[in-house]
């Protein structure tokens, strides 16, 4: 891998974790400078599509509002990354302590992102988030670990 290459790859690893350390701070104008204005969002909650930033911000708005700490893990991230276009994968759960008290302690999806550099700087310019599905029963399968 050329050395713009391995830079761009641990650019890419430290905005994932920024974003991270963005939603534990409960910071969505912090957190918004990671997506791209344009980005397309495939989330665990309705609705089936969100395009752009503010509406990507609305998806998180809940986890703002409910949880007095949130915890948000990404593991197993995986990267391929090109000149000006990447893609990974990874399993992230977001937990923590809602307002009520009430510890919940997550669980795993799925996560696909991919980044596009725009003037510079790696932006999301899209994610999807996944549960696994139990066909039988048309219920996410919301136990497994990675």
């Amino acid at each position: 891998m050329p050395a713009q290459r391995e830079m761009d790859e641990a650019e890419i690893r430290r905005q994932v974790g920024m974003i991270a350390e963005r939603l534990q701070a409960k910071d969505p104008e912090g957190l918004k400078k990671f997506y791209a204005t344009d980005i397309v969002s495939f989330d665990i909650e309705p609705p089936l599509q969100s395009v752009g930033v503010g509406e990507k911000l609305k998806n998180w708005a809940p986890v703002f509002a409910f949880f007095e700490s949130v915890t948000y893990e990404v593991r197993e991230l995986t990267l391929t990354v090109g000149d000006d276009m990447a893609f990974g994968h990874a399993f992230a759960r977001l937990s923590g302590t809602l307002k009520d008290g009430t510890a919940m302690g997550g669980m795993w999806v799925r996560v696909t992102y991919g980044f596009r550099k725009i003037d510079g700087m790696w932006l999301l310019t899209h994610d999807h988030v996944s549960v696994p599905l139990d066909i039988a029963s048309g219920k996410g399968v919301v136990g497994l670990e990675p």
